[in-house]
Order: C-alpha cells, then structure tokens, then sequence
C-alpha cells in the first residue's frame, strides 16, 4: 500500500473526513470529529498512525518489522506502519478497519447511532 492507495481506502470509510491541523506533511482522518487515522509524507518517508488494541497492537509489532509503536501517540494504543510494501494489503485494510471500528466505537451515543442508521453494521464494523 502507498500514500495514495492508503488515502483513498481511509476515505472510502463512511462519513470520513480529511484534514491538515498539523500542516501539509500530515493528513488526519476523522469519523465524527475522532481522529482513526494519520496519514505522513516525508519525502522519502511514508507511514499511517492508526489506533490498535492494544493486544493486537504488540503482536502487529511481533510479526511485522514495518509496525512500530505510535510515533507522537499514545504507544500502548496506536500503532505507526511504514509504508514499504512489506505489509500485505489485506493485512494493511484490517488494520484500518480495526482502527475506524475502534472509534466508532468510542462516539457518543447519538453519533454512533446516526452512523447505524445512515451504513450497515457491516460497514462500520468490518472488522471487529
């Protein structure tokens, strides 16, 4: 998955929203206000913060060499994954999907209900 690729499967998620608050290097990906993914070009670096379970998060980390701790998130509960191309892209749309999930299960209780009512279960759900 590539910069491109990532950003187009991140706006595919219902109701995502793209934005810039860190400047033109960072593009934040929010459901409902909630940050679910962070999108960084560096030149020659690219990589995603998406929040994990934290169980997962460490065994994403195990397995994978292109998944480390969140870079400038909390570590226990966000993951940083260089985009190299080591990472199947199955595996790189689970991981966002668990991260979008994750905050869409974290909304207040009416934001997430106008959710369910507008997509399936399915759809915000895909993975958990």
């Amino acid at each position: 998955m590539n910069y491109e690729s990532a950003e187009k499967y991140l706006l595919e998620k219902p109701e995502s929203a793209k934005d810039f608050p860190f400047g033109v290097d960072a593009a934040v990906f929010k459901v409902k206000s909630k940050v679910f993914a962070i999108l960084i070009n560096r030149g020659n670096e690219v990589y995603m913060n998406l929040k994990c379970d934290p169980y997962r998060a460490a065994a994403l980390r195990d397995v994978y060499e292109a998944v480390i701790p969140g870079y400038h998130m909390n570590k226990l509960h966000w993951n940083s994954i260089i985009l190299d191309g080591s990472i199947p892209l199955n595996e790189m749309k689970k991981m966002i999907d668990h991260s979008y999930a994750l905050v869409v299960k974290g909304l207040k209780k009416v934001e997430k209900s106008a959710l369910l009512l507008a997509y399936s279960e399915a759809e915000i759900f895909k993975e958990l």
